[in-house]
């Protein structure tokens, strides 16, 4: 056997020049471009013939006469502007909207030394925008650029003005935290200035607010336009670095941009600390016990996160994170026997071991024992002073919203792909459903579920609940006669294609492609197979089958199977919430139609698809296609929620020789929220085949996501390496080191799938952690990702210092993932906070949020009053009668006791935290059980650099309200013995300070704040 020792950590320096590789999982893709993650890019004029963005926002541009592209000697097609006052492009005013910085680049071939010419002029007017000047204006000889809020005297960034005649790549970098603007010519800096607006909003505004974004027209009356040609224009939502751009310039010269997806971070641009620095409680640790772990041969041992550690000078301090290494398979446990591992604690030296026994023998799975309520049958309440909790804010914004939606938009695309005539007045929905987007659909998939949802939820208002039965209707009653349509004569005695594996190419085309625009879509649906529907022609799953990867081209595809897993789930909800016939009907039809074509492909095509970044996601399909087994009990629903299997991820290679099924990590830096939704689907597979691999899958991914890649609000994803705001990090517990992406974290529809993964494998194993993650990830994540006055939701929720959180979507108009997992969320937040058992004999409190649950299986009604988390206690009242087993959660950070009175009485409770306590007896009507638990202060560290930490109270995390950006962690210093005695404020009203700063519940900001700070103890 052998004995592992981990290494000190080291950082790896590289550019986009040295092309270092990291050895994370390759998933191929265009998920880089240039060493930068598509989250960061906003938009991608490549000119070579039209004027779309080839960035997945298609933010298409539009020319202020018919534009002219001519033939370049360097680059090909490229724009040529005549400077003709007519003569200059116009981008979509939605691509600048809530940044926390901006860089615009670019390359330009200036034929004339106008003063007045600008390479771009973005802004409300000509007092408030932001401009680049190739050779100056008439008051500033140079190349000038000037980001202004109407302040006089400014003059920006200056330097020689650019040669005439000759390709010039421009670059000008705002950066908001560092209040600096950056120019570059050619990658090399050339000026400077400090004078920058303190947010981009006060040039630019809010979401909502239009602006003129103009390519060589100049917001100034009377400028001449650009007389040059263009080359590759694009937005940043970040600050790019030099060496970003030395990146983007070298690959230029070389004809070809790098697209390579596993690159090294780029730049570490967070502060640094000693490695070997002790910090945090660490600094008074003596020693870290070894621990004894048992596991099943051919199983990698699930070893302890945290350690009991022993403290010096009398601190009581809390279990000790250790960080074990983390092998890419196991063959470390292929024989029985006795080996052992060894540890590090983050800035010492102590390197506890894991004594770990291999034994004979398959751990067993656990069976299904709970089952969750309807949503009907739980309602939210006001808190115990009659006040709007913070759940019925949320949702009410989201109802409200949701019930003046137009269902005819989000049937807009399908009726388009269809060829059928738009009802008068149908406005289409934008963003990721608008006409080009490769991804069309999957907001009405969402909006599906939501209406289902809430229609469910809403018995306390029958008019409400009208409005969304009706709107259920009108959605199935249109995508079933669609689905009529679909390999069937478009008229009596025409030609079909009823057989889903022999759809031909699109008439008059002689390959397939995913070209949806109004010339070049396809709309015979009459050879598109008997079943298919969705908001696009067939080519897309057709594509994917013969290898075509994620990108924006007519030869690409955007996650076919994602959005159809969207649509079908959305249709399986409507059904099970109603009763609906035609939904399933839709819904099966569709099965039959993915059956017929996954199920003739080989196995090894199958991997190869799954595998493949962005364009193999298929979100839970296999969920979708269990649970279809399970309400239809035919078996070929089943076999093809199996032909999802993501067998490189859940078993190592096809002979199931590891993978997750063995506790191996093997999703470390790949795309968080493609696969999540996988893991779900695979506790739904073993559900409905009762295969043990697949609940191991899913138990082992739970438990490596949230111990080894969890930042503070229950998000798992966001990664500087490899560079992506969407990735797990390259290497587990190494969430300073490769995390916190500069393009953002925590995409929110990845905390809405581990919610769904966590409530799942609570119903087979009730362990508490499973909940103290949930109730983590629903106050901290998906409560705080709703704007203050409106449906606005959050994409990624960037923890870096300073920042403020983006909302959109308002009107429910134009969505992305997240914004279509939003719709979901809060139209559901009661369903989970009780769970019963299979047989009705016990009731599980999860969550303290007041709330009323009639449990019709028993004739019993719960109510829970509480003004929790404003108060550390919670009152359950049950009225009616009968003996059953109440399971109440005492949460891990319950560590100052657990107290139970029923009817007034204490009672004599062994309550640990981290555990469920049983409260058996014959309830009586009116019978009144209280519950408090004090809520302390305590600090949430990243692993791998301790002083670096979240401040907790409660299960609530506390944001510093910041008055404006920066670029360094926000320094704190709190008392070693009790951090309490250095807070003061109001436990009512969760209002905090430290040193003067305004500390609340990260729920509550909307402004600038920092969720992770620099603490020191003393």
């Amino acid at each position: 056997m052998k004995s592992y020792t981990v290494f000190l950590r080291f950082i790896l320096v590289a550019t986009i020049l040295t092309k270092g590789l990291s050895p994370v999982q390759a998933q191929s893709g265009d998920q880089i471009l240039d060493g930068i993650g598509e989250t960061g890019m906003i938009a991608r004029y490549v000119f070579n013939g039209d004027l779309k963005d080839w960035s997945r926002n298609n933010l298409h541009a539009t020319a202020g006469r018919n534009a002219t592209f001519i033939t370049d000697k360097r680059f090909g097609k490229v724009l040529s502007l005549s400077g003709e006052s007519n003569d200059f492009i116009q981008i979509p005013a939605d691509a600048l909207t809530d940044m926390e910085s901006l860089s615009i680049s670019g390359w330009v071939y200036l034929r004339s030394e106008k003063k007045g010419q600008v390479f771009f002029d973005f802004g409300k007017d000509a007092r408030k925008h932001f401009f680049a000047a190739p050779v100056g204006t008439k008051s500033q000889v140079g190349f000038q650029s000037l980001i202004t809020s109407g302040k006089n005297n400014q003059k920006g960034a200056v330097s020689s003005s650019i040669t005439l005649n000759k390709w010039v790549y421009l670059t000008i970098v705002v950066d908001i935290p560092s209040k600096t603007m950056l120019t570059y010519v050619d990658a090399v800096p050339v000026g400077e200035s400090k004078q920058i607006p303190r947010e981009l909003t006060e040039v630019f505004g809010s979401a909502g607010e239009k602006n003129q974004l103009y390519i060589g027209k100049s917001l100034f009356a009377g400028s001449p336009t650009l007389d040059g040609m263009l080359h590759d224009f694009r937005i940043y939502r970040v600050p790019l670095s030099k060496n970003q751009l030395t990146g983007i310039y070298t690959n230029s010269q070389r004809g070809r941009s790098n697209v390579a997806v596993n690159v090294t971070k780029v730049e570490d641009n967070l502060p640094e600390f000693p490695l070997t620095q002790a910090q945090l409680y660490n600094a008074y640790l003596i020693a870290v016990p070894d621990v004894q772990v048992e596991t099943a041969l051919g199983d990698l041992p699930r070893l302890p996160s945290y350690v009991q550690g022993m403290y010096k000078e009398d601190m009581v301090g809390p279990k000790v994170r250790v960080i074990w290494p983390s092998p890419n398979d196991n063959s470390t446990v292929l024989e029985a026997g006795r080996y052992t591992i060894t540890g590090r604690v983050p800035g010492t030296d102590l390197q506890p071991k894991a004594i770990v026994t291999v034994k004979t023998g398959t751990a067993a799975a656990p069976s299904l024992k709970l089952e969750k309520f309807d949503l009907n049958q739980v309602s939210l309440q006001a808190d115990a002073q009659n006040q709007e909790t913070k759940f019925i804010e949320n949702r009410d914004k989201f109802i409200s919203t949701l019930a003046v939606t137009d269902p005819n938009s989000f049937l807009y695309m399908f009726r388009d792909a269809f060829g059928l005539p738009q009802p008068p007045g149908t406005k289409p929905l934008g963003v990721w459903d608008s006409q080009d987007t490769k991804l069309r659909g999957h907001a009405t998939g969402h909006y599906l579920t939501a209406i289902a949802q809430a229609y469910a939820s809403t018995g306390y208002d029958k008019t409400l609940q009208a409005n969304f039965a009706e709107k259920m209707n009108y959605m199935v009653n249109t995508l079933y006669e669609m689905a009529q349509l679909s390999g069937k004569p478009q008229q009596a005695g025409g030609t079909a294609v009823a057989d889903p594996t022999a759809v031909p190419y699109g008439p008059g085309k002689s390959t397939y492609d995913s070209d949806l625009s109004q010339e070049g879509i396809r709309t015979d649906y009459w050879n598109w197979g008997v079943g298919y529907i969705s908001a696009y022609p067939p080519d897309q799953f057709i594509m994917l089958e013969k290898g075509a990867k994620y990108g924006g081209q007519k030869n690409q595809v955007w996650a076919p199977y994602y959005t159809l897993h969207k649509i079908l789930a959305g249709l399986i909800d409507i059904y099970e919430v109603s009763g609906n016939e035609k939904a399933l009907q839709v819904a099966t039809g569709m099965a039959d139609w993915v059956h017929a074509r996954l199920s003739q492909l080989p196995k090894e095509t199958l991997i190869q698809v799954w595998s493949t970044y962005i364009a193999g996601e298929f979100g839970g399909m296999n969920e979708t296609m269990a649970h279809l087994y399970r309400i239809t009990n035919k078996e070929h629903y089943l076999k093809t929620a199996q032909l999802f299997d993501n067998i490189d991820m859940f078993f190592g290679n096809a002979q199931h020789a590891h993978g997750l099924a063995k506790n191996v990590d093997t999703f470390r830096g790949l795309h968080a929220n493609q696969h999540i939704p996988q893991i779900v689907g695979s506790i739904e597979l073993y559900q409905a085949s009762n295969l043990p691999e697949y609940y191991r899958v899913a138990d082992n991914f739970w438990y490596k996501a949230v111990n080894d890649y969890m930042y503070s609000i229950g998000g798992v994803a966001g990664a500087r390496n490899p560079a992506n705001a969407e990735v797990f990090t390259a290497e587990p517990s190494t969430l300073y080191e490769n995390g916190f992406s500069e393009g953002g974290q925590n995409e929110t529809c990845g905390t809405y799938n581990m919610l769904k993964l966590t409530s799942n494998l609570f119903l087979f194993d009730q362990r508490a952690a499973y909940m103290d993650y949930y109730e983590r990830g629903l106050y901290n994540h998906i409560l705080a990702s709703v704007a203050e006055n409106s449906a606005a939701n959050t994409y990624h929720v960037s923890l870096r210092p300073g920042v403020q959180k983006q909302f959109s979507n308002a009107n429910m108009t134009g969505f992305t993932c997240c914004n279509g997992t939003a719709i979901e969320s809060s139209t559901k937040l009661q369903n989970s906070i009780y769970f019963k058992s299979k047989d009705d004999q016990a009731l599980y409190v999860n969550l303290y949020i007041p709330s009323t649950l009639e449990w019709t299986e028993r004739q019993v009604t719960v109510e829970q009053k509480t003004s929790f988390p404003k108060q550390d206690e919670t009152e359950l009242t049950i009225k009616g009668n009968g003996t059953f087993d109440l399971h109440v959660r005492v949460p891990s950070w319950a560590t100052k006791g657990f107290f139970v009175t029923i009817n007034g009485q204490d009672q004599k409770v062994q309550a640990q935290p981290g555990t469920y306590l049983k409260l058996s007896r014959n309830w009586k009507n009116g019978d009144r059980i209280t519950l408090k638990m004090p809520f302390q202060f305590r600090l949430d560290p990243v692993m791998d650099q301790q002083n670096v930490a979240s401040l907790f109270y409660g299960p609530i995390l506390l944001a510093a309200q910041e008055p404006e950006a920066r670029k360094d962690w926000r320094k704190v210093t709190l008392d070693a013995k009790d951090i309490s005695k250095s807070i003061e404020g109001d436990p009512k009203r969760l209002e905090f300070k430290i040193d003067g700063v305004d500390f609340k519940p990260f729920y509550e900001t909307y402004g600038r704040h920092s969720v992770y700070l620099d603490v020191t103890l003393k």
